[in-house]
């Protein structure tokens, strides 16, 4: 999940600590060498038969009303792949079961820095992407009390309506990446520049 919010100021040498009333991220988040809590993460970007793009909507803990579209995914284990982290957290976000081998890529990656749960973080991500059968059938009954704390949806987009969408998407160009990997990836793997 990010936002591209400025993060509030941060004190390297302050403690690393939940604000009152947040839960603990997990035991994958570590501080990094400027204070900021870090921690790297597997995304996918899913699609279906008809190219529409799954994704989750969540919102701001300290705006609530500030809402926002991304890709699923969420944090790598200790001792897990990247590939197997993506098919972990989508199962566990979605209800839906990949296999490692059916994910292409990474085809991103990105370095985000923003606010989640009342304090800056940086999340390094790689993103894959997959196609799968469409359902509705999606289930949330495996999200975290972290993300019960923030995610609010899953659905299936269209790229013509995702341009439409008044909210922030993250990434911020990914119906543009997504359209570029309809016909299928060319083996690239596409930075972004932190922000995006």
């Amino acid at each position: 999940m990010t936002t591209a919010r400025e993060p509030a100021r941060h004190d390297a040498a302050a403690p690393s600590v939940p604000a009152e009333g947040t839960p603990a991220l997990g035991p994958e988040w570590v501080v990094g060498p400027d204070g900021v809590l870090r921690r790297s993460a597997a995304r996918v970007i899913l699609l279906d038969e008809e190219d529409r793009v799954l994704l989750a909507r969540g919102h701001d803990a300290d705006q609530p009303e500030r809402t926002w579209w991304f890709t699923i995914g969420g944090g790598i284990d200790a001792g897990e792949s990247a590939p197997a982290a993506a098919v972990r957290e989508l199962f566990e976000e979605t209800g839906l079961r990949l296999d490692v081998g059916d994910l292409e890529g990474p085809v991103l990656r990105r370095s985000a820095i923003f606010d989640f749960y009342r304090r800056p973080v940086r999340q390094d991500e790689v993103f894959f992407v997959a196609r799968t059968a469409a359902t509705d059938r999606l289930v949330t009954s495996g999200w975290t009390e972290v993300e019960r704390g923030f995610m609010d949806e899953v659905r299936w987009w269209s790229l013509d309506d995702l341009e439409r969408v008044t909210v922030e998407i993250f990434p911020a160009p990914l119906v543009e990446i997504v359209r570029g990997l309809l016909t299928g990836w060319d083996g690239t793997l596409r930075e972004l520049p932190d922000g995006n």
